[in-house]
């Protein structure tokens, strides 16, 4: 079994459970997170009516239930709304809590939608778990109209620069694992959360790799002491 096969099955395995993991890890912080980047980026793109837009390693379904509330209260048109990801169990949570969407198994470097068909791609949480990561951001900008958007939630790797800094590694790496796996039962899982952000790049590495694929980062911004990242990025 390759490595992104390694990483579905685990993704598989607490699925069940993953939605509780989230809220208890991140002491429900991660809804703000989602929240700031659907406003933030229907600010960016301005526009009342939205043809497509495209979640991909979508889960359980969060940010997609996201982009649909805070599209309601702008008044936002989703003609639709697709969810993308490699893993049929958190596929099939998603699908019992949006029934109205579609879901589709797929990889973020081959994804079944059409070239510029796309007004938005979000990927929340999922792009370190994405082992052909350059090869999806072209797959990104293959599918975005022009001027589209690519919105990126991630845990970024920490330089470790200030006593904050320390505290959150502190509690990544051993209290997290020791949590995630107790609600889960498995700690493996929840170990490889950590040692996945120390492997991943940082933001700048991380936006140079964008704009190798023809996707300019707008917008940048760690939130929740450094815990989380949002990069916009548009197809240019």
């Amino acid at each position: 079994m390759g490595k992104q096969e390694k990483i579905v099955s685990m993704f598989n395995d607490v699925s069940g459970k993953y939605d509780i993991a989230n809220r208890v890890l991140s002491m429900g912080i991660d809804k703000s997170w989602r929240n700031k980047a659907c406003k933030l980026t229907f600010d960016f793109y301005d526009k009342s009516k939205i043809e497509k837009i495209a979640d991909v390693a979508c889960g359980t379904g969060d940010m997609i239930d996201f982009w649909l509330k805070i599209a309601k209260q702008n008044a936002i048109e989703i003609e639709n709304i697709v969810g993308i990801d490699p893993s049929v169990g958190m596929m099939d949570v998603a699908k019992k809590k949006l029934p109205e969407v579609e879901f589709i198994e797929a990889g973020a470097s081959d994804m079944p939608l059409e070239s510029e068909s796309t007004d938005i791609i979000s990927i929340s949480y999922g792009i370190r778990n994405v082992v052909q990561r350059q090869e999806a951001f072209y797959e990104f900008a293959r599918v975005l109209k022009k001027n589209g958007l690519v919105v990126i939630s991630e845990f970024t790797k920490n330089e470790k620069t200030s006593p904050i800094d320390y505290l959150t590694d502190f509690y990544m790496n051993k209290i997290l694992p020791t949590l995630g796996g107790i609600i889960t039962k498995n700690k493996e899982a929840y170990t490889y959360l950590p040692n996945s952000i120390d492997e991943f790049l940082t933001t700048d590495n991380l936006c140079k790799e964008l704009k190798e694929a023809g996707l300019e980062p707008i917008y940048t911004k760690a939130f929740s002491m450094n815990i989380s990242t949002l990069i916009i990025a548009r197809k240019v």
